[in-house]
């Protein structure tokens, strides 16, 4: 009776294993997918296209489709003359591993690595462990192709629409905003470099150069580089061309690289500016005081009040 019995567990015991052995495994891919899935949220830092709606409403209207890192790969521009390959795109569709939302466009101007054994494998010329550069700025195409080939409005084509003429415009890009760390630009050291200012589609626009003596030699000049944050457009062509190891200007979202003064503090001398807080939402708060309606001449030449 009880050797009859023995396939009869044997297969029940099985099959109770294969179901505890799927199961884990079913649960250890919901917990690595959980966390995959929290860490491929877009980083704060990622570049979007250029006309991207809001992060939020961008995410919620880009259906994933590709069109327009395709439309920037097969730009004329983007054709390699002596091969007639395709070069690589600007726009990338992010993928596992890159921090960005799965199957959304972004870019990278500057995207230093170590080369691994597939580059050498696909390029011979690069050998293991050589620094290469993967990223690729935006070349700002006149015909914006990328905005043009949105199905949905994730790339917002009217933000690059110029009003007057109806016509688009690429001067009106807003992918970010470079920024240059003084510390570590030659420029700022002494060392004569322009390499960002040139490399600037918008010279002496987005960026222009601040000329200053150094007062150390007395001789020297300095050619100090200065964006302009109401025209750069923060297409990485200065990032790009930065001679630095790590580049001294970078590009970042707006929303990283500025600072937000606060309804508190004012230019007096800025119609623009006195209408930013005209609307502030608390309108109690005042920066005036009793000796604000007196004259300069009542109180400046006082002694110290306690």
């Amino acid at each position: 009776m009880s050797k009859e019995k023995k396939p009869e567990i044997s297969s029940r015991r099985r099959f109770f294993t294969d179901v505890a052995h799927h199961g884990g495994l079913a649960a250890m891919g919901i917990l690595l997918w959980g966390g995959f899935a929290t860490k491929a949220k877009s980083s704060p830092l990622t570049l979007r296209p250029p006309a991207a709606l809001p992060e939020d409403d961008f995410l919620a209207t880009c259906i994933k489709c590709g069109l327009c890192s395709e439309a920037c790969r097969t730009r004329p521009q983007n054709i390699d003359k002596e091969s007639g390959k395709f070069k690589a795109p600007t726009l990338k569709m992010a993928k596992a591993g890159d921090d960005v939302t799965i199957g959304t466009p972004y870019f990278k101007p500057v995207d230093r690595r170590k080369a691994t054994l597939l580059d050498t494998l696909i390029n011979s010329n690069i050998k293991r462990g050589d620094i290469i550069d993967t990223g690729v700025p935006c070349f700002m195409c006149e015909d914006i192709p990328c905005v043009v080939a949105c199905p949905t409005g994730a790339l917002d084509i009217a933000k690059v629409t110029n009003k007057k003429s109806g016509k688009l415009d690429a001067n009106m890009m807003d992918m970010g905003l470079a920024v240059v760390d003084t510390n570590s630009c030659i420029a700022y050291w002494g060392i004569q470099c322009d390499a960002c200012y040139r490399a600037c589609p918008l010279m002496d626009k987005a960026i222009s150069l601040e000329y200053d003596r150094n007062k150390r030699t007395g001789k020297h000049a300095y050619l100090k580089p200065i964006v302009h944050k109401d025209v750069c457009t923060g297409c990485g062509l200065c990032e790009k061309a930065c001679i630095t190891e790590k580049p001294a200007i970078f590009v970042l979202p707006r929303k990283v690289a500025l600072g937000k003064p606060g309804d508190h503090y004012v230019r007096g001398w800025d119609k623009k500016d006195q209408q930013r807080v005209k609307n502030r939402v608390n309108k109690d708060v005042t920066t005036h005081d009793k000796r604000s309606s007196q004259k300069p001449e009542d109180y400046l030449n006082k002694g110290l009040e306690f």
